[in-house]
């Protein structure tokens, strides 16, 4: 595989360049006289539209995209889609469903409806159960993830690769998030024509240098078995994306938990006005959109070259010490490909996705940590300048938290031969189900109780755990009749992780119900929430947009069921 050469390190220069003036030009243009926890972890007020939408995207994607998901494209196809134009449809039922309600009530953080509406103590519990979530799986996927590929385009050591991207991200982040909000827009803009140049540049190679049009007309014919959006049963990927579930069951919930009730999404919109958020968020979906032609289908381009022998990447490059072949390596062996100069600007765009993730969810850690657990629970008459320098004191540590955990298990979680896109959806799914399920209710029936919105916190884990190890315990194989249970590579038969988290979001809406109902009748009042109908009626350009985004959905899953 060709490695960058010095003009592709200039390239990269420049663009650290830009990045970091424009973060120090924000800083100062729009720093406040005095410390404020709301606008330096919220920007109150001051991200426009365009900056929530690309902030959002840049959050979103990052090496689990980048290169997770295009190792999923290489080895399932067009399917893993369902994750990008899925989430443009929840993104258009979160701007005119959940938005409102937030902004309603004033709400900055996750832990903080759940204070609002239930109380302390499952406010607590979830903003520890949150801590662990962003920074074991999240965190510290993104930046093992992302130093893999940038090593293997690079050849620098990953140990390296590690170190600089923390450092990279703890200084974009320390600024608050004005300056992520602000430079994520330079970063989407990096990482949009990066990916479409990598994108590019396959395509031409596939139709020998006949266009793109042409080769994507190739591929679709020549890997046609990789363009089906809905697998069947019997197909030997239907344990990562099962069926119909993708479309009508766990997707959903899966969907609707990230980006619905998920702190480093959402708060980007928290600090803004609806019609402002709700144009970011649309903006996001229309970038949604556009995500598979980034991520997706330079993955099934590899597939291709290899499965047709062409000799610009050879099947050697995507195998192990063990003799299997790694899906992580699919998109760095397709960068390798780029002429000087362009390798340095698809380089650039892979950076610029981890950083601006890494940025987001390190922001995020400092929020929930210091106003839902530090001034709650060890210093209640915190000033504002205390909140502002133990957000960014966290922020430090929690990156070199994830900094260690990648160099102690990242391997083992996501090295060789596995889909690291898949390894944050499934473990995230243990906690997507319970959190959704407290949320929906919390919103929309007010005579749920605190009590039901613990059974969902923990025994929708609990739940979620005991499904994930059953096949351990018990013979699975009498559910595959019905549906419910398919063999997974090692032969043994479990429940698909979407179909589990529909089970067990089930569990917990049931359960909560009848708790709700127990507590109601013991004369327990819940807390209720400022909701009027009025607040989710949208503007006419707002429905405009969002019908056509449908409407490309339509077409997509009937061009490619």
């Amino acid at each position: 595989m060709n490695k960058l050469d010095y003009r592709d390190y200039i390239v990269f220069f420049i663009y650290f360049i830009i990045v970091s003036a424009y973060g120090f030009w924000i800083y100062y243009k729009k720093k406040t006289k005095t410390a404020d926890s709301k606008d330096y972890f919220l920007a109150e007020g001051s991200l426009t539209w365009w900056a929530i939408g690309a902030s959002l995207i840049a959050s979103n994607i990052s090496a689990e995209q980048m290169i997770g998901m295009s190792g999923s494209g290489f080895k399932l196809g067009l399917a893993i889609s369902a994750y990008e134009w899925m989430a443009a449809a929840t993104l258009i039922i979160v701007a005119v469903f959940f938005m409102p309600v937030y902004l309603k009530n004033k709400i900055f953080t996750m832990p903080q409806f759940l204070s609002q509406r239930y109380n302390e103590k499952v406010a607590m519990i979830m903003a520890v159960f949150w801590l662990m979530l962003y920074i074991v799986v999240n965190l510290m996927s993104i930046l093992y993830l992302g130093a893999l590929a940038i090593s293997g385009i690079s050849d620098l050591p990953i140990t390296f690769c590690i170190l600089g991207l923390a450092v990279f991200a703890i200084i974009i982040t320390l600024g608050g998030m004005k300056v992520i909000g602000y430079t994520d827009v330079i970063q989407v803009f990096f990482l949009v024509l990066g990916g479409l140049v990598a994108s590019y540049i396959a395509l031409n190679i596939i139709s020998d240098q006949q266009g793109i049009v042409k080769g994507f007309s190739i591929l679709t014919d020549g890997a046609s078995e990789h363009f089906h959006l809905i697998f069947k049963k019997d197909d030997p990927n239907y344990m990562d994306l099962p069926g119909l579930s993708v479309l009508i069951g766990g997707m959903w919930i899966a969907n609707l938990s990230y980006w619905g009730c998920n702190q480093y999404i959402t708060q980007r919109a928290l600090g803004a006005s609806l019609p402002v958020a709700r144009s970011g968020l649309l903006f996001a979906a229309f970038l949604k959109m556009l995500m598979p032609v980034i991520v997706v289908i330079p993955g099934i381009a590899v597939y291709y070259i290899i499965k047709h022998d062409i000799p610009a990447i050879s099947g050697d490059q995507l195998l192990t010490s063990s003799g299997v072949e790694d899906p992580n390596k699919a998109y760095p062996a397709l960068l390798g490909l780029l002429p000087v100069g362009l390798k340095g600007l698809s380089f650039a765009a892979l950076t610029a996705a981890i950083v601006a993730s890494l940025a987001g969810k390190a922001n995020s850690i400092a929020t929930i940590f210091t106003l839902d657990i530090y001034k709650k629970a060890f210093n209640t008459t915190a000033g504002e300048q205390t909140l502002v320098n133990v957000g960014k004191i966290t922020v430090v540590v929690s990156m070199l938290m994830a900094v260690l955990l990648s160099l102690v298990i990242g391997d083992a979680l996501m090295g060789e031969g596995k889909q690291g896109f898949q390894y944050i959806q499934e473990y995230t799914g243990f906690v997507s189900p319970g959190i959704f399920a407290m949320f929906i209710l919390g919103f929309f029936w007010k005579k749920t109780t605190s009590n039901a919105a613990l059974f969902a916190t923990i025994g929708g884990f609990v739940t979620s755990v005991v499904l994930k190890f059953l096949p351990g315990w018990v013979d699975l194989s009498p559910l595959y009749e019905y549906g419910w249970a398919v063999a997974n590579s090692s032969g043994v038969f479990e429940i698909p992780f979407m179909d589990r988290m529909l089970i067990v979001f089930a569990v917990c809406l049931i359960g909560m119900y009848f708790i709700s109902i127990y507590d109601n009748k013991k004369g327990i009042v819940p807390k209720g929430l400022e909701i009027d109908t009025k607040m989710f009626r949208v503007s006419t350009s707002f429905a405009v947009g969002s019908l056509i985004i449908i409407t490309m959905l339509v077409a997509l899953y009937t061009a490619f069921w």
